[in-house]
This record gives structure tokens, C-alpha cells and sequence, in this order.
């Protein structure tokens, strides 16, 4: 009895030994076979890798799936492959060993077929139900989900049995209902529908399946459990079109707002400009494209450095087109004061100046202009709905701008000289506030805050020279909408514009939602001249 233990410890490693040899004999057989085997040979050395216990068989299974498999033409041996310059670098795949490099005549691909690609992704799938990683379960009943493979049910049901994450838990059941309705037996197809039924998937995939199950089943084959399966099956559908309507609903007033946050970026600094000067600048929307061309400079110059690349752009931006403002403020703009028409036409002018300038410097052809990977995916509050993380930055950051301009015009010394012009310039001017380079400064914020918005811009359109002519229209819209001068105005004019255009735009059209907008913003004028929030003073004058 004293040498049981021991016993028991010698027959523990005898077994693990044997297990373990038996597991290395059984990939080497695989893998000496691969090179040579014929495809319907693949498919049960495939079955075989798709057994073996070990994330080796997986990687295998998902190299042969990529078309990373090869093998040496002379030694016959499987290896992993990555393409280089000298042809491609080679790994052992038993051991992982980096064997060098081999010329591309030296190796040979393990080639699959359509219908072995196909199966190859059930068997990955169905070999990652048994991993340790709970998301790489997810992700195998996801493949399953989509597979339709009615064979893997009871694979699903077995994974199931043994399932204790909750997470993996709710796709496996999922994925099991989805099977169910490719089954040949009505009772079956009953149990998921049931499932459907109680947790009701507001989900376009669901939807999906349920009408392909719909349109394949025969109502006419005399079944009652058919019968009723498809009754069962069209309230499902019709609960989930209506749940739809409403995430449509959502995401249509979500891409509304975005779509007003730029539209505020693009015309906050004209409302400003125009409410303390009068001035009719035709040249805005080339600062908004000076703005984006900085954005293109600086990830130009610092390449490595794209995911910080907007925070460094911004300030740039800012003072890139802040100073052009000043410029042009100063050295054309101020002596065409009182003369609306002049100042029009010489603004306009700058416009193509400047436009001609890009082209001359950057090339006619749009920049590229990388987006940083923070702004890059979705954001997934639903299945039914998933919100861009580029939109919802550049809603939040338009609302940031709006606030710090809030607490500028209202806080600060200069934000107080600023509507004192605004309101009334001549007080303004009896009272030793210095109008000139008041209006030189506010040019050039409002100039400067054209070039951030360019930043934002970047992100969703493309930087080219007539970047700014598409959005200098809707800039002056959403001003004379707003109230000139007003930031509140400005920013409400914004959303409601946008967001009427995006409900609008599947019914009517791109183009003719804009049209419609249009129309709306005349007809409003027509009864409030001064816009919705109208200022007092000497804008009120300017705009009479």
C-alpha cells in the first residue's frame, strides 16, 4: 500500500506520454499527407485536424483557410508562411521555429476549393465551441450562425450542455434557434420560432432568416404545424419591422445632428464675422479648405504619429486660416467697409485666388488625409443600431467649440468688446474700444474657426481645392436661419437644418431634400427677416 501513490503517479505520466505521442503521430500523419492528398482526401484530414484538442489544429486549419499553408517542395514539409521580399518567410508548424526564408519556387500553396473553403469554416468553427477564450466562442457560433449547416445543431446543443459564460451562453441559443429553422421537422422549427417569439431579436439578421423560412416553407402541404409555424413566424417578422422603424427613427435623427454639427463648425465663423462687420465673405469656405489642407500637412510631416495627428492639426488649422483671415482683413477687406456689393465681389475673388493657390502648391487631385483608429469602427448600441465613432467625435467636438466660443464672447474682456461692436459700433468707438482691430480680430476667429471645422471635414470628405464651395451655401443658410451674430441661433439653425434634411432625404432624395430645405429657409425669411433669434442694435440695422 506504501507504493500506491507512486504507482498511480507512474501510471499518470505513462498516460499523458502515450496521449501525447498519440496526438503528435496523429498531426505528423496529417501533415505528411497534406502536400499530396487529393480534395476529397482534404476533407477528412481537415475532420481530423478539426479534432485534435490543441489551438495547433485551429491554426492550421485557419492558415490552409488564408492561403498561408505551404509546403517544401524536396522535404515535403507543411510550414507556415508570411510573403517578404526575398520570397517568403517560413515557420515550423509543429514547433513555431523560424526556419528563414525560401524562394517562391521552392514551396508550393496547399490548395482549396470553393466548397473545402465552405467546409473548412464549420469545422474551425465547430473545433472554437471548445477553446478557453469566450469571445472566440462567440465568434465560432457566429460562424455558425451564418453557415447554414443544419448538421451542426447538435453540435450547438452539446456546446450548450457545458456552457456556463452567460455571453457565449445567449449567442449559442441564438445560433441553435437560426438551425432549428433549417430543419426538416416542423416541431423543431416550432422550438425556435418559440425562442424568436420570447426574446424577440430586433435585429435585421433575424428578420432575414425569418422571411427566408417563410418564403422556403409550403403552406399548402397540408401540415397544421406548418400552418401555424408561419403564422407564428409573420407576427415575428411584423414586431420586428416596427421595432425597426423606430432604430430608423434614431439613427436618422443621430446622422441629423452630425450632419447639423458640421454644418455648425462650417458656419459659426461666418455668423460671428458677419454679425460684427456686415461683411458678406465669399472666402469662408476656402478657410474651412485651408483648415482640411493643414490637417493633410501636418500627418504629412509627421507620419508616425496619425492617431495624434487632429490634436496637433487643430491649433495649426486655427492659426493657419486665423492668420489668412488677418491678412485679408487688413489689407483688402477694411477699406471696402459700407460697400456690400465690393466687398462681395472682392471676397469672391480671394476665393479663387486662394483655390489657385492649393492647386498650384498641392496639385489639383484631393490629398489623402488618414483617419486616426480611434475614430475608425462602429459603436454597436443595438443590433438594429450602430452609430459611427468618426460622427459622434466630431458631434461632440462641435458642440465643444460651441461652448468655448459661448464662454469667450461672454466672459472675457475681448468677448465684451465684441458685442459691444456687434450691438452698437459708433458707442463702441465714443467709449475707446479700438473697432479696427476688434474687426481684424474677430476675422480673424472667425477665420480660424473655418480651419478647425476643415479639420473635422477631413475625416468625412475628401481635401481638395473646392472643398469649401460645397459648404459655403449651407453656411450663409444656417446664418440668415439662425440669426446673424446670434451663437445660439447659429447652433440651433444647425441642428434643425440637418436634421430636417436627413428625414427628408428617403422620401425626396439627396438633392431634392436639399431643395426642399431651401424652399423652407426663403419662406421663413420671408416672415422673420431678422431669423429666429434676431439681435439687437446695430446687427438688427445691418440686417433691415
Amino acid at each position: 500500500m506504501r507504493n500506491l501513490p507512486n504507482f498511480i503517479v507512474m501510471l499518470f505520466i505513462i498516460l499523458c506520454v502515450g496521449s501525447s505521442q498519440s496526438y503528435t503521430q496523429t498531426l505528423e500523419e496529417v501533415l505528411s499527407a497534406l502536400p499530396k492528398a487529393k480534395f476529397a482526401e482534404k476533407e477528412k484530414l481537415i475532420d481530423t485536424l478539426g479534432t485534435i484538442e490543441d489551438e495547433i489544429g485551429i491554426n492550421i486549419l485557419n492558415a490552409m483557410s488564408e492561403g498561408t499553408l505551404y509546403y517544401h517542395k524536396k522535404t515535403k514539409q507543411v510550414l507556415f508562411t508570411a510573403k517578404n521580399e526575398e520570397g517568403f518567410e517560413v515557420i515550423d508548424v509543429i514547433t513555431g521555429a523560424n526556419l528563414g526564408n525560401l524562394g517562391k519556387r521552392e514551396v508550393k500553396r496547399i490548395s482549396l476549393n470553393n466548397n473545402l473553403r465552405k467546409y473548412i469554416k464549420n469545422v474551425i468553427a465547430k473545433s472554437s465551441l471548445k477553446v478557453d477564450d469566450p469571445d472566440k466562442r462567440i465568434n465560432a457560433a457566429e460562424i455558425i450562425f451564418k453557415s447554414n449547416s443544419p448538421e451542426l445543431y447538435v453540435v450547438i446543443q452539446q456546446a450548450i450542455a457545458i456552457e456556463e459564460n452567460n455571453r457565449v451562453l445567449e449567442k449559442l441559443k441564438l445560433t441553435e434557434a437560426r438551425l432549428g429553422l433549417l430543419s426538416d421537422d416542423p416541431v423543431v422549427q416550432s422550438i425556435s420560432l418559440g425562442y424568436f417569439e420570447k426574446n424577440t431579436k430586433t435585429d435585421p439578421k433575424v428578420q432575414s432568416i425569418i422571411n427566408e423560412y417563410i418564403q422556403i416553407s409550403d403552406p399548402n402541404d397540408g401540415s397544421e404545424q406548418i400552418r401555424l409555424n408561419l403564422i407564428k413566424a409573420e407576427n415575428i417578422v411584423s414586431k420586428i419591422e416596427n421595432n425597426l422603424r423606430f432604430f430608423k427613427l434614431i439613427e436618422n435623427l443621430f446622422f441629423g445632428l452630425s450632419l447639423g454639427s458640421i454644418l455648425f463648425l462650417a458656419a459659426v465663423g461666418l455668423a460671428i464675422t458677419f454679425g460684427v462687420m456686415g461683411v458678406i465673405n465669399m472666402a469662408h469656405g476656402e478657410m474651412i479648405m485651408l483648415g482640411a489642407y493643414a490637417t493633410y500637412v501636418v500627418q504629412l510631416f509627421l507620419p508616425n504619429l496619425i492617431n495624434y495627428s487632429l490634436f496637433i492639426a487643430i491649433p495649426f488649422a486655427f492659426l493657419v486660416a486665423g492668420s489668412v483671415g488677418i491678412i485679408l482683413e487688413r489689407g483688402i477687406i477694411r477699406y471696402l467697409y459700407g460697400r456690400p456689393l465690393e466687398t462681395l465681389l472682392a471676397t469672391f475673388g480671394i476665393s479663387l485666388f486662394l483655390q489657385q493657390l492649393v492647386r498650384s502648391i498641392f496639385s489639383p487631385i484631393n490629398m489623402p488625409v488618414s483617419n486616426p483608429t480611434w475614430m475608425g469602427g462602429m459603436f454597436e448600441v443595438h443590433p438594429a443600431l450602430s452609430l459611427s465613432y468618426g460622427r459622434i467625435y466630431i458631434l461632440i467636438f462641435g458642440l465643444i467649440v460651441f461652448f468655448s466660443l459661448w464662454l469667450i464672447l461672454k466672459k472675457t474682456h475681448f468677448g465684451t468688446e465684441v458685442r459691444a461692436v456687434m450691438q452698437n459700433r459708433s458707442m463702441a468707438r465714443a467709449m475707446g474700444i479700438k473697432t479696427g482691430w476688434i474687426d481684424s480680430l474677430t476675422f480673424g476667429l472667425g477665420s480660424g474657426i473655418a480651419g478647425i471645422a476643415g479639420v473635422a471635414l477631413s475625416q468625412i470628405t475628401n481635401v481638395g481645392p473646392n472643398l469649401g464651395q460645397g459648404y459655403i451655401i449651407d453656411s450663409f443658410m444656417v446664418v440668415v436661419f439662425g440669426g446673424v451674430g446670434n451663437l445660439w441661433g447659429t447652433l440651433t439653425g444647425a441642428f434643425m437644418l440637418g436634421v430636417g434634411n436627413k428625414f427628408l432625404e428617403p422620401y425626396a432624395g439627396a438633392v431634392l431634400a436639399k431643395i426642399f430645405v431651401l424652399v423652407f429657409v426663403i419662406l421663413f425669411i420671408q416672415r422673420r427677416p431678422r431669423g429666429m433669434f434676431a439681435l439687437k442694435g446695430r446687427a438688427a440695422e445691418v440686417n433691415q
